[in-house]
């Protein structure tokens, strides 16, 4: 099938080499020609295991293709994919401009039938709003149909090639019929295609995600009541996620959740009910637990040195908001940050694959580290923000002999408390008793 993905960000770029991978034509637009050349070699402008192999196989055998011409792009495709960014606006609402723009150029591209697909996230009634953009640009016949990616950076490759599921949602049957032909490829396993109207799959997309960190906020917030109890929310967690009727997934207690999608996503949520006069209460709480969740070793920090930490050298280990991605968007990274540097703290900070993101947030104001151990030198204490498999072995007489003071402030509870105490260190972590 021959497809046209419209925008070279996270998702339109796996969403269009997993779809040449399987055999489709498809030509990926973006209006950044500098991106566009970084493409053609392979080159992606963000860390995901296996796409930039992915992308450059792909583009080597002709099956992908970069341009800047959304018009040639939407004449040569059957159908045509929206992948702009929805960023949230100031009062949470999401931004659609570019979904809006995108719509209207193709509209006005079209020269027959067409299936224009909706995979920016987007508030439930925009797909009808892009049709009727659409209708109003264009005499030719068209389907318009959502279809949210469910993908997780660090596995994205895997979320798309092998899914739990895939969601349609279309006004037609032909059009269902068209994207469970396209989709089948990674369906052999017996993963279903859901075919929804269009406002349900739309909803479905802000449910999974709004359900995904109200467990992950919601466990936080048992940490928190754990460690002022006397219990240890480890073995609690252990004996929860044993229930079936809860599992184990997103029950790991830490500094809350960042990125591209929980946060934005519940606001927009949040911001849609409003629109239809329903106060979403639990939702608005989520984001409220995880915003203090992301602050909470600075009272530790701070108890710790007294009170003050003026002039204090605090290590850094990870800044993407999780493993797997250099991501850093609403990274909990950022708040321990900037708070420790208003406090007047100096911060040598390291992250296997968000070196270069963080130079372009952060400028000159902390000391990147070539390595793990380098941030360590000289420091009075010790941050562990991301839990990248790489620190979670680490030469702990090293890491004394570096340090100016052996304390480690642990965000993700990666270390066994007895061990690291055995091993000489102050070990501070989250949901366990006295918090350390």
């Amino acid at each position: 099938m021959r497809l046209a993905i419209v925008g070279c960000g996270y998702v339109g770029l796996v969403t269009a080499a997993c779809f040449a991978e399987s055999g489709n034509d498809v030509i990926c637009v973006d209006i950044d020609q500098a991106k566009l050349a970084r493409l053609e070699k392979g080159e992606v402008p963000f860390f995901e295991p296996g796409l930039g192999e992915m992308v450059l196989r792909n583009f080597q055998e002709q099956r992908l293709v970069f341009s800047s011409d959304i018009e040639h792009a939407v004449r040569e495709s059957a159908v045509i994919f929206i992948a702009v960014g929805t960023p949230p606006g100031p009062n949470g609402k999401a931004d659609l401009g570019a979904v809006f723009s995108v719509a209207r150029g193709i509209a006005c591209a079209m020269n027959g039938h067409k299936v224009i697909v909706t995979k920016s996230t987007v508030p439930v009634g925009t797909t009808d709003q892009v049709s009727k953009l659409i209708a109003e640009n264009t005499s030719h016949p068209f389907d318009v149909v959502n279809n949210p990616e469910f993908l997780k950076e660090g596995s994205a490759l895997d979320d798309f090639l092998k899914p739990d599921r895939v969601v349609v949602g279309v006004h037609s049957e032909s059009a269902g019929k068209l994207m469970a032909d396209l989709y089948s490829p990674f369906l052999r396993t017996g993963s279903p295609i859901m075919i929804l109207d269009v406002r349900s799959s739309e909803m479905t997309k802000y449910v999974s995600n709004a359900m995904l960190a109200t467990r992950i906020s919601m466990m936080n917030e048992m940490a928190n009541i754990c460690e002022r109890v006397g219990a240890d929310v480890q073995k609690v967690r252990l004996a929860v996620g044993a229930d079936k009727r809860i599992g184990s997934a997103f029950l790991f207690p830490g500094l809350g959740f960042g990125g591209s999608c929980f946060p934005k996503d519940l606001d927009a949520l949040c911001h849609t009910a409003a629109e239809y006069g329903y106060e979403a209460v639990i939702s608005t709480a989520v984001n409220e637990v995880n915003a203090r969740q992301k602050a909470i070793l600075i009272p530790r920090i701070l108890k710790h040195f007294g009170g003050r930490i003026e002039g204090k050298t605090f290590a850094i280990w990870g800044l993407a908001f999780k493993p797997r991605t250099d991501d850093m968007r609403e990274a909990p990274s950022l708040v321990i940050i900037e708070k420790l540097l208003e406090l007047g703290a100096h911060i040598q900070a390291y992250d296997p694959e968000a070196q270069v993101t963080a130079r372009n947030v952060l400028g000159n104001r902390v000391q990147l580290c070539e390595k793990n151990y380098d941030a360590l030198d000289g420091a009075d204490g010790l941050i562990i923000v991301t839990e990248w498999n790489a620190f979670r072995n680490p030469d702990f007489n090293r890491m004394k002999l570096l340090m100016k003071s052996p304390v480690i402030f642990d965000g993700r509870d990666i270390y066994e408390p007895e061990r690291v105490r055995a091993e000489g260190f102050t070990y501070y972590c989250i949901g366990r008793p006295d918090g350390k």
